[in-house]
């Protein structure tokens, strides 16, 4: 059962569009990485999937489909005199105690760091934070737009393991932006390249070879992966 399809997707000014003639499927409980050089297109596509910038095209949704973002990063002041228990609470009447504290128990979060404010917390208690911002309202879909970007390789692993963890409990459709080569082999079903236009499809084993980087990525080399899961570093050359 496809969850998402998209058809001939165009983002950006007809003479030089962001994205351009894109199409693409997702199919319920699978999950997609989007990998591509920075520019590509990924966010926006990302904004256009959420209805946030114009659009030319289709972009369907499945009845009753429920969408969860997790960004980045959050753009606010780490000394905002706001606990994470109030942080949680701007979400209104869906942030009962009781399904705080559930979601705390889903991102793998004790109950005592409802009461620190942000910033006393790390950035990877942040970034699982967002997370469980985001499944408040038990979303179907989540949209992960390289949701460690800031977290350094230790925090990485645990928040990929989280995220997997949340797919497979929750049955959750995830989309997920990454230039993590490990991370995208180990966890997704599927590998979409996005350059402006969709330069290669398909499982991770098929993809994530030599070629199709350079092809994707050219000279750029924006693409890289930890062997923090234990697997064989596939990061390509281009020198």
């Amino acid at each position: 059962m496809e969850v998402l399809k998209v058809e001939n997707l165009i983002v950006g000014k007809e003479s030089s569009p962001v994205i351009e003639k894109l199409s693409f499927s997702v199919a319920k409980g699978e999950t997609l990485a989007i990998i591509g050089p920075n520019g590509a297109g990924k966010t926006t596509l990302f904004k256009a999937l959420l209805g946030l910038t114009p659009y030319s095209g289709t972009i369907t949704w499945a009845p009753n489909t429920k969408i969860g973002y997790v960004p980045q990063r959050m753009e606010i002041e780490t000394d905002v005199p706001l606990t994470v228990e109030e942080f949680f609470r701007l979400r209104g009447k869906v942030a009962t105690p009781e399904k705080i504290r559930e979601i705390l128990n889903y991102v793998q979060l004790d109950t005592p760091i409802l009461k620190a404010g942000f910033g006393e917390i790390s950035v990877g208690q942040r970034q699982r934070i967002l997370v469980g911002w985001s499944i408040l309202d038990n979303p179907t879909v989540l949209l992960f737009d390289e949701p460690t970007a800031d977290v350094d390789i230790y925090g990485q692993e645990s928040i990929y393991k989280m995220i997997s963890h949340l797919h497979e409990t929750l049955g959750l459709t995830v989309l997920l932006i990454s230039h993590d080569l490990s991370i995208v082999y180990q966890y997704a079903n599927n590998v979409m390249c996005l350059n402006h236009q969709q330069v290669c499809y398909g499982i991770p084993d098929e993809i994530l070879k030599a070629e199709h980087l350079q092809t994707l990525y050219g000279g750029e080399r924006g693409f890289y992966a930890h062997n923090h899961m234990g697997h064989t570093n596939h990061n390509h050359s281009t020198s």
